[in-house]
């Protein structure tokens, strides 16, 4: 993100709020298409989403935007008011995901800071001929029924007035945003922008909205008061303000007569100062209602809610967090000190008790803050899903469960694109064509099914398919051809068989298709999904399907750790993958044929790691007897890590390891680092990495 980007705030609201509405709009239009066609309501508020795209982008001089999002508008202004009998819908909902895409893309580049000269002339053009083909066929269909009279359209979009243009009503509107909303006088003058579309006789206070930052403050206080002159009756005129966003109240009244407008005008030749007039002041105007409209004013007002709800931007959550963090290691250097060991000290552990419950206090909130539902991701596959049916000639159906899981905004953007590779593999390596489907008695539309659910510290993200499954000998041949088997074939169980297609350079498709073969393989998923600490697994059943198992923690800040002592280095275990510790005794001891020490633990075997031997430490603790075993568990895979003592549990704080260190690929198990309070530097080890050392 460029710092023009960041230090912009017209420019900041313009792509956070632009963004919201694409993916809003995008929603819309998927969820209709699964319907007979798009519905009325649908209609309007595509109409009321692409006239505010239109206006904001405008107003911000993104012409490309505002050309596509007019030309947008007007058809769907067509629809609206016509409500033409034959639509193409499943062309209509290309044409507008294309223009989706467009609009995305260009906000991206915003975003970054790129170029955004790129001309949607072919797809405005597209949406043109659409629209004259639309009318084409429809006023043909309407030319065999009974002759009507046209309806004259009444365009919402801008024309060209003359000075002396007459207007036959006078209204008054008061505007109220959202509490918390900000930039309430850039927001005012978007309303402005988008009133010059239909009238060029207006009056509006605070005058000098953009000049003036404390004109956000009146605004706040008094509301945005507008005096106008248009042809438009009063209900068009009340939906024209009600697309504003952040609205919170809106009083329109339609004035009798002209006095007060009159009034207002000659004050502003004047050149006196709004501002002064509204807090030393302020105007008393009699309000005088539309007796014909009175009613149906309250009641329009009833209907529009507040919104408790902030935006914040995520690198100040992100800053929130790295001090919270600060502040965890902080209190534990302060309690923890070297320097109170041994001191009667009962007031100030009372006051340390608090402090603790305070900390983790805000840390839990701050935690809350941060995490967000994966419906929003979830949903996003529903578009891939359309696409790749389109394309490959298949009936897939999409169902999703638990999308109300929330996890930290930072795990969303690391799982966001495996998530998306794994749909697409499901749909094109798993679920088979139509003709193949009835051949087998399946039902001739396949389904993936994407679900979320809580396991502890833990989410479970499964995505499942009714296709055909893996092939277990293809797999085993594969993985035999190139050397990737790591034990023998006899020994291992059918679900390490499919895992084996997480490893690098492996893959079963023949055929190089647009969504598959060309070098990015599940090794890259099972890479994004370890980056952040979790992990994946793959199981089949042959023409039952394909699941497969993402475990990724709730969040990567903060987590519950034991620390260990290994000579004078400590290191730490996340709690979670703890399946208990105990003191060894010699008679467990067991060496298998190569030498490799093992222990027995009620009937079973279980390798065990000296980590002193693994990382090259000094230790005194060599003796079996002397240490601790601590039996961690990663994907039903246990290991036995012997280490000096334990120190104890607690929170620790999440920090990257130097990248000097994260260059040396022989330094392995390693998923991070921490502070701990006496000062000392603990490493995070990481279990799965060392099980599979």
């Amino acid at each position: 993100m460029s710092d023009q980007y960041s230090n912009e705030p017209m420019l900041d609201m313009f792509v956070f709020e632009t963004t919201q509405l694409i993916e809003q709009l995008e929603q819309i239009i998927l969820t209709n298409e699964k319907g007979s066609c798009f519905t009325p309501s649908a209609i309007n508020e595509i109409f009321r989403i692409m006239h505010t795209i239109k206006g904001s982008s405008a107003m911000m001089m993104f012409t490309d935007i505002s050309v596509l999002s007019h030309t947008m508008e007007d058809l769907f202004y067509y629809l609206r008011e016509e409500k033409p009998n034959y639509i193409d819908c499943s062309k209509l909902s290309d044409f507008l995901l294309e223009g989706v895409d467009y609009i995305k893309g260009e906000i991206d580049k915003i975003k970054s800071g790129d170029d955004t000269a790129n001309n949607p002339s072919e797809l405005i053009k597209t949406l043109k001929e659409f629209l004259v083909t639309l009318k084409t066929e429809n006023n043909s269909i309407a030319l065999n029924k009974v002759n009507s009279p046209v309806k004259k359209p009444q365009y919402y979009i801008r024309q060209e007035k003359s000075i002396t243009t007459i207007y036959n009503n006078i209204y008054k509107a008061i505007i109220y945003f959202e509490e918390g909303c900000e930039m309430e006088n850039i927001r005012a003058y978007t309303i402005i922008h988008n009133l010059k579309d239909i009238t060029d006789d207006y009056y509006f206070l605070p005058e000098d909205i953009i000049d003036n930052d404390n004109s956000a403050e009146v605004i706040r206080q008094q509301g945005f008061q507008i005096y106008f002159k248009a042809d438009h009756a009063y209900d068009s005129m009340h939906e024209f303000f009600m697309q504003t966003i952040f609205l919170r109240e809106l009083d329109l009244i339609q004035l009798e007569n002209d006095n007060e407008y009159k009034h207002l005008y000659e004050k502003k030749q004047s050149n006196i100062d709004s501002i002064n007039i509204l807090q030393n002041n302020p105007i008393k105007i009699p309000e005088i209602h539309n007796m014909n409209n009175a009613g149906m004013d309250k009641e329009k007002q009833a209907s529009v809610t507040t919104q408790s709800i902030i935006s914040v931007s995520i690198p100040k959550l992100d800053k929130l967090m790295d001090l919270v963090g600060e502040m965890v290691i902080a209190e534990a250097m302060v309690i923890q000190n070297p320097d109170l060991k041994g001191l009667e000290i009962n007031n100030f552990q009372k006051a340390a008790r608090q402090l603790n419950k305070i900390t983790n206090e805000i840390q839990d909130l701050v935690m809350s803050i941060r995490m967000v539902p994966l419906s929003a991701t979830f949903f996003k596959m529903h578009r891939i899903l359309r696409d790749m049916c389109k394309k490959l000639g298949k009936e897939v159906e999409l169902e999703i469960i638990g999308e109300e899981t929330e996890v930290d905004k930072n795990i969303i953007e690391h799982i966001s694109d495996p998530l998306m590779h794994l749909v697409r593999n499901a749909i094109d390596h798993g679920i088979e064509t139509t003709e193949d489907r009835v051949s087998m008695d399946k039902s001739k539309t396949g389904t993936v099914t994407i679900e979320a659910r809580n396991a502890g510290s833990d989410v479970l993200v499964i995505i499942k398919d009714d296709g055909r499954g893996l092939d277990r000998d293809k797999i085993l041949n594969k993985a035999r051809k190139s050397g990737l088997l790591y034990k023998r074939e006899e020994e291992m169980s059918d679900k390490e068989i499919y895992n084996l297609i997480l490893l690098p350079g492996f893959s079963t498709k023949e055929v190089v298709s647009e969504y598959s073969g060309r070098g990015v393989g599940m090794d890259v998923v099972s890479k994004n999904i370890e980056t952040i600490g979790g992990s994946i697994s793959v199981d089949s059943v042959t023409n039952k399907g394909t699941t497969i198992t993402l475990k990724i923690p709730l969040t990567l800040a903060i987590i519950d750790g034991m620390n260990i002592k290994v000579g004078k280095s400590c290191y730490t275990i996340p709690t979670i993958s703890i399946k208990e510790s105990f003191s060894p005794k010699e008679k467990d001891l067991i060496l298998d044929p190569d030498g490799n020490e093992m222990i027995m633990v009620r009937g079973k075997c279980y390798s065990i790691l000296r980590l002193h031997k693994l990382y090259k430490v000094s230790t005194h603790i060599t003796k079996f007897t002397d240490g601790i075993i601590i039996m961690v568990e990663q994907e039903e895979k246990t290991l036995c890590i012997f280490a000096d003592e334990l120190l104890g549990q607690q929170q620790v704080v999440v920090k990257a390891l130097p990248e000097y260190i994260q260059k040396l690929k022989r330094v392995r198990g390693l998923s991070g680092c921490t502070l701990l309070g006496d000062g000392r530097i603990s490493l995070i080890l990481d279990v799965a990495g060392l099980i599979n050392i």
